[in-house]
């Protein structure tokens, strides 16, 4: 309950600064976890992205405004925009007519009332997990930069996979691979609140390859969870139940750490793969 609320006070702050600059990092210090896992977190509860869902409740809250009579500019300054024309895009992005338009009687728009979260009983099929302390965890692997924020993920992180096989970086990292946890693992480390470097790589104490990069995983009680399915389906909609089941009644809270994905060998394509999927985690 103490998680659930946490999570509608940052519902209000947003509600509160709609029109002065949101804080990504004071939304994650009321929910107690890092911007990187806030943002992760509001995408799979909310199914929006966290930059998204502010800009709907800003056009929403436009529209009142300039019905009112508010001149475009002085309404594009109250919510961040600079100009008129990127206010006019993010307007348009939202209710599909331009602010100028809206005012005019019959014109259809749209409205996204505030999100507040409430406890809903699902868990239409059981979640196998373990709890175990790691220590530190030194892996060697290639890497990418994503700067767009947590959505870009979905898309350019299985493309990342698609192009490691392709190229033979699977059966490199193999080779390395001399440390628990045995597989080849996704590991996501975050730098800011939008940009982070997702890792392809395996647990080694072996020399960094040319091309590759070396990062520490830090020590950590990591909850793991089993997932079984084809890929990468299984596990994102695996990521997704976590966080929106397991989570707000767990008795944790993310820890400091990054999320990693195990993969196994066999083939990913089938509904009977194995792979795991490691959540940091600390006592509430």
């Amino acid at each position: 309950m103490e998680w659930l609320n946490c999570l509608n006070e940052a519902m209000a702050y947003i509600e509160e600064h709609l029109c002065d600059e949101i804080e990504i990092e004071r939304l994650a210090q009321i929910v107690r976890c890092s911007s990187y896992h806030f943002q992760r977190m509001f995408s799979y509860l909310a199914d929006v992205t966290l930059s998204e869902y502010i800009r709907r409740r800003r056009m929403t809250m436009a529209v009142a405004d300039l019905q009112s009579g508010g001149k475009v500019i002085d309404v594009a300054l109250k919510y961040g925009y600079d100009s008129p024309t990127a206010f006019n895009r993010a307007f348009q992005s939202v209710h599909g007519v331009s602010p100028s338009d809206a005012r005019k009687s019959g014109v259809v728009l749209k409205a996204y009332p505030p999100i507040s979260f409430k406890i809903t009983i699902k868990g239409e099929a059981e979640m196998n997990y373990r709890i175990e302390k790691k220590g530190p965890i030194r892996i060697v692997g290639i890497k990418e930069h994503y700067a767009d924020g947590i959505n870009e993920s979905f898309v350019k992180v299985p493309l990342f996979w698609q192009k490691a096989n392709a190229e033979g970086t699977m059966q490199q990292l193999c080779s390395i691979m001399n440390r628990e946890p045995y597989g080849v693992m996704g590991v996501c480390t975050w730098a800011s609140q939008k940009e982070f470097d997702y890792y392809i790589a395996v647990a080694t104490d072996r020399e960094v390859p040319s091309g590759m990069h070396e990062f520490t995983i830090p020590e950590c009680t990591w909850a793991i969870f089993e997932c079984v399915g084809a890929m990468p389906e299984a596990i994102q909609n695996l990521q997704k139940r976590i966080i929106t089941e397991w989570l707000p009644n767990s008795g944790y809270a993310y820890a400091n750490a990054p999320d990693i994905e195990l993969y196994f060998e066999g083939d990913t394509a089938s509904e009977d793969y194995r792979c795991e999927a490691w959540l940091p985690v600390v006592k509430r």
